[in-house]
């Protein structure tokens, strides 16, 4: 049995106590309605404490925030947020009016049954007050859809056949629901929900984004992401990979170019779940096969950009980066070829994919900052691989980081992760030490080495053009490049020598200018 004080701390049921006496001398009759009282019936944290009552909702909002010292927020459909702050608590209470005129009618027009609860506030918080467990909740409920039954069960029942059209992101709500609580969804209401997929961009974007970054965000998201495409939930959200449906690849791809992308998902995160094992346990990973270490060394340089606060592993299996592995691909869908003799080819998809994320993102209104990330691990993803075929050249890791900066980081270990779902269960090959190596040459140079390969300017823009008379335009910022280039090769090492360097760039190029 799992005790109260183990879910509620002293601090959170005397705010409770507080509020429940505060409606009572307003004269309201409250009720926890929703996820407050299935929380509680299932003996589990509860975050938010949703209120249903009747009367004026902002005004008694702002009255309670002043009683229990803290603030409140209008929300959506006349809906108030009362937020209360203790260290290390917070309280969050969300006052919605009465639908219908009794409760019953309110929690009928709820979506899932096992939502479709009320109890009295007055009753329950003096029942959490004076007993040591959770029992006789139950006890208490208003419960006209047998939503305490559903919950026995694990079952999931929508509380009408019109409850998904109502608010279609209840759709996206059933996905997540059925799976923090490991419930299974009944046939009925499974039917509906493929029935009503096509209701979902109806659905505000910042709400459909909200619902899927929950969805994203602990580990195991491509399970999720498999779940939503069982009821074609995936592909309404993002219409651009169903094209990547059966698209073949060329034949060392184990998966067609769907499959593919959802596995890339499974490789990040059991890239980032190993990186941060012991040094022991990693040592014994399948993915340090070859024993050359360079699991181990790609865990300390990690472990360094973390301190150097150019890295983080929060941010590697955010789900901003698992949108971007499973997109990385996106381009594949437009530039899908087969040659006269056969041969699949994919040309130029990197560049091909940065519109179709761009697109994307739009949609689902993920940041700016978020966006970009994504569109650099569709632009660059290919280059890490393609940099192991040969000897890594001062210049091509300057040119990386000097594209990528930080992100490149991140691209480098998404490209990892392409690379293990790309041959399936096959056994890891030469290849992959390749690209593995290749990795840690690149964050070895840039994590310790990074003054070197990215050594600061010796001069701007403003002063060589004033120096020798330049007009701006492209041919500034290609000589800055070669500029710094020659400063990464040790060839620079003052503003002396970048004037003789530009003079005798300049002496080159003017004949040419005179033709």
């Amino acid at each position: 049995m799992i005790k109260q004080e183990a879910m509620l701390s002293s601090w959170v049921l005397y705010v409770l106590e507080q509020s429940s006496r505060f409606f009572a001398e307003h004269g309201q009759s409250a009720y926890l309605v929703g996820g407050s009282i299935r929380n509680l019936l299932l003996q589990q944290p509860c975050v938010d404490w949703d209120i249903a009552l009747a009367g004026d909702i902002r005004l008694l909002a702002r009255q309670l925030a002043n009683r229990l010292g803290g603030f409140y927020a209008p929300m959506h459909e006349k809906a108030c947020r009362v937020i209360v702050k203790q260290e290390p608590y917070e309280v969050a209470i969300d006052l919605s009016p009465l639908q219908g005129s009794t409760i019953a009618e309110d929690v009928a027009t709820r979506d899932f049954t096992i939502n479709a609860i009320a109890a009295p506030l007055g009753a329950v918080v003096d029942l959490l007050m004076t007993r040591a467990s959770l029992e006789g909740i139950a006890d208490l409920a208003i419960d006209p859809l047998h939503g305490i039954a559903d919950l026995a069960t694990r079952t999931l029942r929508v509380t009408s056949e019109t409850a998904l059209q109502k608010d279609p992101l209840r759709l996206l709500r059933a996905m997540r629901f059925t799976l923090q609580y490991q419930l299974k969804i009944e046939p009925a209401t499974a039917r509906l929900i493929r029935q009503e997929a096509h209701l979902l961009p109806q659905v505000a974007a910042e709400r459909i984004h909200d619902e899927l970054y929950a969805l994203l965000r602990s580990d195991g998201a491509c399970e999720r992401l498999r779940f939503l495409d069982t009821y074609g939930l995936l592909t309404i959200i993002i219409p651009e990979l169903e094209p990547a449906r059966g698209m073949q690849q060329p034949s060392l791809h184990h998966w067609d170019v769907f499959e593919h992308s959802l596995e890339t998902v499974t490789m990040l995160e059991k890239l980032a779940r190993l990186l941060q094992q012991t040094p022991a346990e990693l040592a014994q990973a399948d993915l340090e096969v070859g024993g050359q270490g360079d699991m181990l060394a790609l865990q300390q340089l990690l472990q360094e950009a973390e301190e150097q606060r150019i890295f983080s592993f929060a941010r590697l299996t955010s789900p901003e980066m698992k949108l971007a592995a499973l997109l990385h691909d996106i381009g594949k869908t437009t530039t899908h070829a087969v040659d006269e003799e056969g041969n699949i080819t994919f040309y130029h998809h990197p560049q091909a994919g940065v519109p179709l994320v761009q697109q994307i993102t739009r949609r689902l209104k993920i940041s700016t900052h978020e966006s970009r990330a994504i569109q650099q691990v569709a632009a660059h993803h290919m280059r890490p691989g393609q940099l192991s075929h040969s000897t890594i050249t001062p210049r091509a890791i300057r040119r990386f980081f000097v594209d990528l900066g930080p992100t490149g980081i991140y691209v480098a270990l998404a490209s990892l992760a392409d690379h293990l779902s790309m041959r399936g269960p096959d056994p890891l090959t030469v290849h992959w030490q390749r690209h593995r190596g290749a990795v840690r040459i690149l964050l070895t140079r840039y994590i310790r080495e990074r003054q070197q390969i990215l050594p600061p300017r010796l001069i701007q823009a403003e002063e060589l053009m004033r120096r020798f008379n330049l007009t701006p335009g492209p041919f500034i910022g290609q000589l800055l490049e070669s500029i710094a280039e020659a400063q990464a090769e040790g060839i620079l090492h003052s503003k002396e020598e970048v004037l003789w360097f530009v003079e005798e760039k300049l002496q080159r190029i003017q004949p040419d200018s005179e033709k």
